[in-house]
C-alpha cells in the first residue's frame, strides 16, 4: 500500500524537535517559525510536557466517555480560568472541524434554524459543515455543498445584519484572525456589532479561535482583544501540543441534552494530560505575555523592511504580503537558511512558531529572513 498523496511535501524528514528548533534525518537544524501549522505551543519536547504523556501512558490512555474521567474535569477548570470563561461548559473532541462541526450543530439545536454566516475567505476545517462554511470551492465536494452558508465580507456589520433580519440564520462564525485567509482581523467595532445583532435576531455568535487561540494572539483568545463574549468558542492546534485534541467552549445559556453531542475519542486521559501539561506550562513560563512581547518585535522589525507590502498580525501570529508571489522565498528560507515558515494563497508568508520562542532567536530569524530577501 502507498500513500494517497495529497500533500505538497518538501524533500525533508523531520526527524526530532527540541524547542523552536526541528532537525531532519541528516542532522540539519531548522529554526521553526511555523510551529507545525500553529500547533506546537510549548515547543517540541518540552520536559514537562514529555513527563505528563508518559506518566499518564503508564496508567492508562484510553477509556469510554461513559465513566468518570477526572482528568476532561481537571482541564476544564485550569482551561475555564486560564481563559477567563471559568462559567462556561466544555465539551472535548479531536480535531478543529470536528469542534466548529459540533458547535455549529449545537447552534442549530439551539435555535431551529439551519442557516450560517460566515466570511471571505474564512476557512473553518474539510469536513461536512465546517468545509461549507470555508471560502475555498475547491475543496468543497458536492455533497457537502447544502446551501447552508452564506458568505459575507469581513468587517462588513451591515451585511451581516442584513443576512440576520431575515430570520432563519442558526449562527454566525468567525476566526478571532483568519490565519489561510491571509492574518486578516476582525475589527472591535465589527464584532461588537455582530455581538448586537446576533441578539437581536436570535443568532448564535461562534468564535472560532483554532488557530488564532490558546496564546498565540499575545492574549488567550484573539477576540480577547475586543470586548466581545461569544456564545461558543471552538479550540484545537495548540491546546495539546500536538496531540489530537479540539474542543467547544459553551456559553451557560445552553443546556445539556444527554445524548445530543458525542464523540468516541474526544477528551480522552492521554489527551487530558498533554492539555493540562499545556497549561501548567503557559502559567509557568508565562507564554501568553512572551508571545505578546516577542510578536511586538517581530513585527516592528519586519515593518522596516521594505520589501514587504504589508505586515499584519497580532502576536505570534503574523503575516507579511508582498507584491510577488512567495514561493521561491520560502525556498530558499528553508533550503539556505533552515527556517521553516508558513504560507497562505500566493503572496503571503505566515509566522506562526511556538510560543517558547525567545527574542534571541526572534532577532536571528530577522537576520535570516534579509539574508534570503537579498536585503
Amino acid at each position: 500500500m502507498k500513500l494517497f498523496d495529497v500533500y505538497p511535501l518538501f524533500d525533508i524528514d523531520i526527524v526530532k524537535g527540541e524547542g523552536c528548533n526541528t532537525y531532519d534525518a541528516q542532522g540539519n537544524k531548522y529554526l521553526d517559525l511555523y510551529g507545525g501549522h500553529a500547533v506546537i505551543s510549548v515547543g517540541h519536547s518540552h520536559p514537562h510536557y514529555l513527563k505528563a504523556l508518559q506518566e499518564q501512558a503508564s496508567k492508562l490512555v484510553f477509556y469510554s466517555n461513559s465513566v468518570i474521567n477526572t482528568l476532561q474535569q481537571q482541564l476544564a477548570e485550569k482551561l475555564g480560568k486560564a481563559s477567563g470563561y471559568d462559567d462556561y461548559q466544555l465539551f472535548l473532541v479531536n480535531s478543529g472541524a470536528e469542534a466548529n462541526e459540533n458547535a455549529l450543530k449545537l447552534a442549530s439545536f439551539h435555535t431551529g434554524k439551519s442557516r450560517v454566516i460566515a466570511f471571505d475567505k474564512a476557512f473553518h476545517g474539510r469536513t461536512s459543515l465546517a468545509v461549507e462554511a470555508t471560502d475555498n470551492p475547491k475543496i468543497v465536494a458536492p455533497i457537502n455543498a447544502n446551501n447552508h452558508v452564506t458568505f459575507v465580507t469581513l468587517n462588513d456589520a451591515a451585511a451581516v445584519e442584513a443576512e440576520l433580519a431575515k430570520g432563519d440564520v442558526c449562527a454566525v462564525i468567525v476566526e478571532g484572525i483568519q490565519g489561510v485567509g491571509g492574518i486578516r482581523i476582525p475589527t472591535n467595532e465589527f464584532l461588537m456589532s455582530v455581538r448586537e445583532s446576533c441578539d437581536k435576531h436570535g443568532a448564535v455568535l461562534i468564535l472560532d479561535e483554532i488557530q488564532s487561540g490558546y496564546g498565540r494572539s499575545g492574549k488567550f483568545f484573539a477576540h480577547q482583544y475586543t470586548d466581545v463574549r461569544p456564545d461558543m468558542i471552538t479550540v484545537a492546534k495548540g491546546i495539546a501540543n500536538g496531540f489530537p485534541m479540539g474542543g467547544v467552549l459553551i456559553s451557560p445559556k445552553f443546556e445539556p441534552i444527554y445524548g445530543q453531542l458525542g464523540t468516541t475519542f474526544g477528551g480522552n486521559h492521554l489527551a487530558c494530560a498533554a492539555a493540562i501539561a499545556v497549561l501548567e506550562i503557559f502559567e509557568k513560563e508565562n507564554l501568553v505575555e512572551n508571545a505578546r512581547k516577542v510578536g511586538e518585535y517581530l513585527k516592528a522589525e519586519l515593518q522596516k523592511i521594505p520589501q514587504i507590502k504589508e505586515v499584519r498580525g497580532e502576536g505570534l501570529m503574523i503575516g507579511m504580503e508582498f507584491d510577488y508571489p512567495v514561493k521561491e522565498l520560502r525556498t530558499r528560507l528553508i533550503k539556505e537558511e533552515k527556517v521553516f515558515t508558513g504560507a497562505t494563497g500566493t503572496h503571503v508568508i505566515r509566522l506562526l512558531p511556538p510560543l517558547v520562542l525567545t527574542m534571541e532567536q526572534a532577532e536571528d530569524f530577522i537576520n535570516r529572513f534579509k539574508r534570503a530577501l537579498g536585503a
